[in-house]
C-alpha cells in the first residue's frame, strides 16, 4: 500500500465514499428546497388590495367627499334711473313696459320749490321738470338700454317741447345718479348727433330731491285708457315703438 498517496489510503477513501453519498445530486445551498417552498409560497399566496406585493393591482380608491353645494348668487342690487321726456304720463308708459324695470314713478325734479304741486309746475315758475324715477334690476336690463329707450320715446332735438306740450317743465332731461350713468349719457347723446347731424338738447346733470307727482298721476296710461291724450298721444307713440297699447297685455 503506498502510503504516501493520501486518497489511496482507507480512510480518505471511506471520507471520500461519504461526502459523495451526503452531497450527491443535492442543489446548491441558495436553491435549498425550503427556499424554493418559501418561494412558491408567495407566488401562491392570493393578493389583496393592501398587500405591497401586489404590485399591479391598483390601489383602492379615497371615497370622494360630498362638496358644499355652492351658494346662490345674490340678486342684483336695484338701481335707479331718471328722466325728463316731455309728458311724464307718455315716458311712464313706455318704460314700465320693459323687462328689467321694477317700478315707474312719475315726478318732478329739478327745482327750487320743496314739494311742489302739478299746477305749480304747470306755470314753469318752479323750475321743475316732469320726470319718471325707474327703478330696474341691472342683471336684467342695463342703464344703456334704458337710454335707448329714453331717446326713442321723444324728439331730444326740439328746446322746452314735445309735441303740443310747451315750457320748462317738458324739457329732455336726465338726471344721473351717478358719474357712471352720467358719462353713458354723455357717449349716448354724441352718438345720435352724430346719427341725426344736428344738435341735441338733452340736459344732462346730477339728480337732486325728487317729489314724487300725486297719486293720480301714477300709472296714468293704465287707468285712463279713454281718455282722449292717451288715445291720440300715448297709444300712437306705444304703437309705433311696437310695445303694446292694451294695458292688460302690457307687462
Amino acid at each position: 500500500m503506498d502510503m504516501d498517496n493520501p486518497l489511496r489510503s482507507p480512510i480518505a477513501l471511506l471520507l471520500l465514499f461519504l461526502f459523495a453519498a451526503c452531497s450527491g445530486g443535492s442543489p446548491p445551498a441558495d436553491h435549498s428546497p425550503r427556499q424554493a417552498s418559501h418561494a412558491a409560497q408567495q407566488t401562491d399566496r392570493p393578493s389583496s388590495p393592501t398587500d405591497p406585493m401586489a404590485s399591479n393591482d391598483p390601489s383602492p380608491s379615497t371615497p370622494s367627499q360630498p362638496q358644499p353645494t355652492p351658494a346662490p348668487a345674490a340678486p342684483a342690487t336695484p338701481q335707479t334711473a331718471t328722466f325728463g321726456g316731455g309728458c311724464f304720463w307718455c315716458t311712464e308708459a313706455v318704460l314700465e313696459q320693459l323687462d328689467g324695470v321694477l317700478d315707474v314713478t312719475s315726478g318732478y325734479m329739478g327745482g327750487s320749490v320743496e314739494a311742489p304741486t302739478y299746477e305749480q309746475v304747470c306755470t314753469g315758475a318752479t323750475g321743475h321738470a316732469e320726470v319718471v324715477q325707474v327703478t330696474f334690476d341691472p342683471a336684467r336690463i342695463s342703464y344703456e338700454t334704458l337710454l335707448d329707450w329714453f331717446f326713442r320715446s321723444h324728439d331730444p332735438t326740439t328746446l322746452n317741447k314735445q309735441g303740443a306740450d310747451v315750457g320748462t317743465q317738458y324739457r329732455s332731461v336726465v338726471f344721473a345718479h351717478s358719474p357712471e350713468q352720467l358719462a353713458a349719457a354723455k357717449a349716448k347723446v354724441q352718438q345720435l348727433e352724430k346719427e341725426l347731424g344736428k344738435p341735441v338738447v338733452t340736459h344732462l346733470t346730477d339728480a337732486t330731491k325728487f317729489w314724487p307727482a300725486e297719486a293720480y298721476h301714477q300709472n296714468y296710461y293704465r287707468g285712463n285708457t279713454r281718455q282722449r291724450y292717451c288715445q291720440y298721444v300715448i297709444a300712437p307713440k306705444l304703437h309705433k315703438l311696437g310695445l303694446d297699447t292694451d294695458p292688460a297685455k302690457a307687462k
